[in-house]
């Protein structure tokens, strides 16, 4: 899951980009209103969380701007202002949720699971794929009763394939949905994690080609047998 932190407070970003990093989030940060909308317009993400006193696009403007153009991504709005005007204000602007600061980040981690949730995902708590399991809530994988120890790309690869079934994805996708605009590695960086997450599967079992090659395309899960 790839989420756009918009926030021109260098601590307050880093904190949370270093917390949602660490909760096996792919983090991108703008630290400003114009920035964030650029990227928006190039890049796909899971959820936005945005600061209401922004340089350049307010985070009000940028949330009717969003909506005006039917983004209906998830937006939770970190701010300062407190009043019940500015939390109605922030609300009609399109945001979904609102979170004073200073907050703690296990409430923030617990407003994004709620969000991504209500966000239309039909996606259930624990994903599955015949005997493999993944459970975003305690970030554990298991194939039938193994649990494999990954490395957070190596987890994030592998719940990015979950969440989207049979869906081919070619590395340049899989690098635009898992890697931050500032960090995107070249795409023998795929091949490799996708090579480490095969052989940790293999090991506990699972089959070699659990993650199929799609020659001249990409990446996707095999199909299992009914």
């Amino acid at each position: 899951m790839k989420i756009l932190v918009v926030e021109d407070d260098e601590r307050i970003s880093d904190a949370i980009a270093e917390y949602l990093s660490d909760q096996h989030y792919a983090v991108e940060v703008a630290t400003d209103g114009q920035t964030a909308w650029e990227l928006l317009e190039v890049f796909s993400y899971d959820l936005i969380l945005l600061d209401i006193m922004l340089p350049e696009i307010d985070g009000i403007a940028l949330c009717q701007r969003l909506r005006a153009k039917n983004c209906d991504l998830p937006i939770l709005m970190l701010t300062g202002k407190d009043t019940i005007g500015d939390k109605v204000e922030g609300l009609d602007a399109g945001a979904d949720d609102y979170l004073v600061k200073p907050f703690e980040l296990e409430e923030l981690s617990a407003r994004i699971r709620a969000l991504l949730r209500r966000g239309g995902s039909t996606t259930p708590p624990v994903l599955t794929w015949g005997d493999l399991r993944l459970d975003p809530s305690s970030c554990e994988v298991f194939y039938q009763e193994k649990q494999l120890f990954l490395s957070p790309k190596e987890y994030k690869l592998l719940e990015f394939f979950l969440r989207n079934g049979r869906r081919v994805f070619s590395r340049a996708q899989i690098l635009e949905h898992l890697w931050s605009f500032e960090q995107i590695p070249e795409e023998a960086t795929v091949k490799a994690h996708i090579r480490g997450l095969r052989q940790k599967l293999e090991l506990v079992g699972a089959p070699h080609d659990l993650i199929e090659t799609v020659y001249g395309l990409g990446y996707r899960l095999k199909e299992q047998p009914q």
